[in-house]
């Protein structure tokens, strides 16, 4: 390893990079699934309240936070895979 510091900060600055487009990946990845997941419930009210509730705890975030994604992936057309 070097011990130049100029040399590490650029290794730490391109890790860093590294990590900030993966965990950008996988969120992108995790909000298609949620989609996915609220539309294939969508016409059923009882199990589409469950299901983001199931959704919101796996994921730490707000049942309103899922159904604003859901909002605006329909807006734009999101289609998941």
């Amino acid at each position: 390893m070097t011990t130049d510091p100029m040399a590490r900060l650029e290794l730490a600055a391109h890790r860093h990079a590294e990590a900030a487009q993966a965990l950008t990946a996988a969120r992108d990845d995790l909000v298609v699934e949620i989609v996915a997941a609220l539309r294939a419930v969508r016409e059923d009210h009882a199990l589409t309240v469950q299901t983001e509730t199931d959704i919101a705890r796996l994921t730490g975030w707000e049942v309103a936070e899922l159904r604003r994604l859901a909002q605006e992936a329909d807006l734009v057309g999101l289609d998941p895979a």
